[in-house]
């Protein structure tokens, strides 16, 4: 591929329709070089879970302080243009970016690659296949772990080391694929639950 994107998210959970994204961190490589990066936090509007605070390390301070999703969201959007997509089990962060896309009446269509998948292939040996684990196997540092831009480093160099011992004997499992995601339409309130919510006021 002359150009892609490789994309990572820090998220407040791991559902994409009741969820929101936290960070988003992104890089353009073309010709095997990077050529240039998006970074930002996102404010979710939303009570960010501890534990996920304590993973990443972005506090709800530091949220409360990030881009407005539509912003954050269009910026990207903008960013990617028509580049291909790359990710560490990229249908994850695809199905997040899509359902807040949609939200923004905004469209989100992809062809993308899965280093995860490509790993499961040719590592079906290993224990783990989580990013962590194919960067220590390969030596590949990453600083700052579970903070978007990084992971998405890491996850450029781990697919380009992928392919560079990989892609000559097996092409296809290289090749993008258009990824799919349905973003479900929020459900009208039953009877039964306009009832209950009536008596609540």
């Amino acid at each position: 591929m002359d150009a892609y994107i490789v994309l990572d998210l820090e998220t407040t959970g791991l559902s994409p329709q009741q969820d929101r994204i936290l960070e988003i961190g992104a890089l353009k490589v073309e010709e095997d070089r990077i050529t240039d990066r998006y970074q930002t936090l996102i404010n979710p509007d939303l009570q960010i879970p501890y534990a996920v605070q304590r993973l990443t390390g972005i506090t709800q301070a530091m949220a409360e302080q990030g881009e407005k999703p539509e912003k954050g969201i269009g910026d990207f959007l903008d960013f990617c243009g028509e580049d291909i997509l790359v990710g560490h089990n990229v249908i994850f962060d695809y199905s997040f970016v899509k359902c807040s896309a949609v939200q923004d009446g905004l469209t989100f269509e992809k062809m993308g690659i899965d280093a995860l998948k490509i790993a499961r292939k040719v590592h079906a040996d290993l224990d783990s296949k989580s990013l962590g684990s194919l960067c220590d196997h390969y030596h590949i540092e990453n600083k700052a772990a579970h903070r978007a831009y990084h992971d998405a480093l890491a996850t450029a160099k781990l697919y380009q080391t992928l392919a560079h011992y990989f892609e000559t004997e097996d092409p296809k499992l290289f090749k993008p694929v258009q990824l799919t995601y349905k973003v479900k339409k929020p459900q009208p309130a039953t009877p039964k639950q306009i009832s209950f919510l009536t008596s609540l006021i």
